[in-house]
């Protein structure tokens, strides 16, 4: 007899495929501090949701977290080999430039995730591991 383990419903799923974009926008709306803030909290989101019983939510999961990290990632040359008083003149630009990359991306993404059709995933029973 075999016994069914617990239900993770669709629009649970659909949900949890969409947190790693809103911290994305946020990030970008809000750049000081949560731009920075983001970077710490992403890996506890992308660790929860990457491996989620609906293999969707990780694939949508894995794909923000490439979006995000590019761009923080692309950021740290820039800053690094820029000069002394770049950041104080040029703040504005770069942050502009950074949510002129993301938003459009994130919002494309969770336009998917709200259009795909999202099925019920099934956690494996105790007696199934």
């Amino acid at each position: 007899m075999q016994q069914q383990g617990k239900v993770v419903s669709a629009d649970s799923s659909r949900k949890a495929a969409r947190i790693f974009y809103y911290g994305n926008l946020l990030a970008v709306m809000i750049p000081f501090p949560f731009f920075i803030l983001w970077f710490g909290a992403s890996m506890f989101v992308y660790a929860m949701f990457r491996h989620h019983p609906n293999p969707r939510v990780g694939y949508y999961t894995q794909i923000a977290a490439y979006q995000y990290y590019g761009l923080a990632g692309a950021l740290v040359p820039v800053l690094t080999f820029a000069p002394g008083d770049f950041f104080v003149k040029y703040w504005l630009h770069l942050w502009v430039v950074g949510a002129a990359i993301l938003t459009p991306l994130a919002l494309i993404q969770l336009q998917k995730i709200n259009r795909e059709s999202w099925q019920d995933a099934i956690l494996p029973s105790e007696d199934a591991r």
